[in-house]
């Protein structure tokens, strides 16, 4: 028996655990856990937007790591040119998602960390992680016509 969150109260019929979802880890998933996601309201468009950018989902993944210079930004990133890299720090900096801090010189070092909002992504980017493994293994089942 499972306690719901949502709803204070008892579930007594959840769903089986799940093995190999996470690293060997089981998880029970619930029935009552899940609630509907309203997919025209504003703060999911917003999520949306961000991450439906070139190369946002990218960044923000690199930078989990810790903060890192501009030069150990590209190289992480392996794919944005430094004119699209530095066009995305900085809309991903006016979102507030993550922070340039510069270092006085010589030589000036520019370094890029993201802000709490920016580190919450490492979770939706574990759950993207999981539900690519689902479509990778879904394709893999051979297709009834």
């Amino acid at each position: 028996m499972e306690w719901n969150y949502l709803t204070g109260s008892t579930i007594t019929n959840p769903l089986p655990y799940v093995k190999g979802l996470s690293f060997g880890k089981c998880w029970c998933y619930t029935r009552a856990m899940t609630k509907p996601v309203d997919s025209q309201c504003r703060t999911f468009q917003t999520a949306i937007q961000v991450l439906g950018r070139s190369w946002n989902a990218l960044i923000l993944n690199v930078l989990q790591q810790g903060p890192l210079r501009f030069s150990e930004l590209s190289e992480r990133a392996k794919g944005p040119g430094d004119k699209i890299l530095s066009a995305r720090l900085k809309d991903l900096e006016g979102r507030g998602l993550l922070v340039r801090s510069v270092d006085p010189g010589p030589p000036v070092r520019v370094a890029y960390e993201l802000t709490r909002s920016g580190r919450t992504f490492g979770q939706l980017a574990e759950a993207i992680e999981r539900w690519g493994r689902e479509l990778v293994l879904d394709e893999a089942k051979p297709r009834r016509r």
